[in-house]
């Protein structure tokens, strides 16, 4: 059973920056996407961003030039670098891996709060 393991959430001002890390354990295959996912009070849980193991990446509209996901294959870690936070981005974030081809099963962190205030 994989074991994510999140951490950097906290509670930063507008403008401020925070990176989030998600450190993937007791994996006995190949982790094809990891991304982050996050879901505001009200709201459904949508997708931030995602990396591919070949680090194609792709981003929800709303974080376009201010987030950046990476990864490190060989430690199965994924990274989310948020720079100019808005009040908006208040969230609970997820970490999120799939795994292995074909069936691509959803493994999920417990989530961390990132709280942005104006």
């Amino acid at each position: 059973q994989v074991q994510l393991v999140e951490s950097g959430g906290g509670l930063v001002q507008a403008g401020e920056s925070l990176t989030l890390s998600c450190a993937a354990s007791r994996s006995n295959f190949v982790i094809v996407t990891m991304g982050w996912y996050r879901q505001a009070p009200g709201k459904q849980r949508e997708l931030v961003a995602a990396i591919t193991r070949t680090k194609s990446t792709n981003y929800v509209d709303s974080v376009k030039g201010r987030f950046t996901i990476s990864r490190d294959n060989a430690k199965n870690t994924v990274y989310l670098q948020m720079n100019s936070l808005k009040p908006e981005d208040t969230a609970v974030y997820y970490c999120n891996v799939k795994g292995p081809l074909p069936a691509l099963q959803d493994y999920w962190g417990q989530g961390t709060q990132v709280t942005v205030s104006s």
